[in-house]
């Protein structure tokens, strides 16, 4: 598995994709809590500690399938994802 790392991602983006996602997705924060974001209870957590203005400020980001670390880092990257 390999990390990224996300800066002022649009939140309603990125929870959208994480519905789109199959395997386990993990979140790191700058204090080093380590957050499964596939749970919904854990997602609003993690997101509440990162969410600055309305954007994810910053966290790095782990995904145990490759597709959806492909998918979460085109939606970093570019702000959009594009469907296959």
């Amino acid at each position: 598995m390999r990390k990224f790392e996300i800066h002022d991602l649009d939140v309603n983006a990125f929870v959208k994709e994480l519905n789109n996602c199959t395997g386990q997705v993990w979140m790191t924060t700058d204090e080093g809590d380590r957050i499964n974001l596939m749970s919904a209870f854990c997602r609003v957590i993690g997101l509440m500690s990162i969410v600055q203005g309305g954007s994810l400020s910053h966290a790095t980001i782990e995904c145990e399938n490759e597709e959806d670390e492909s998918r979460l880092f085109r939606l970093n990257l570019y702000g959009k994802v594009e469907d296959k």
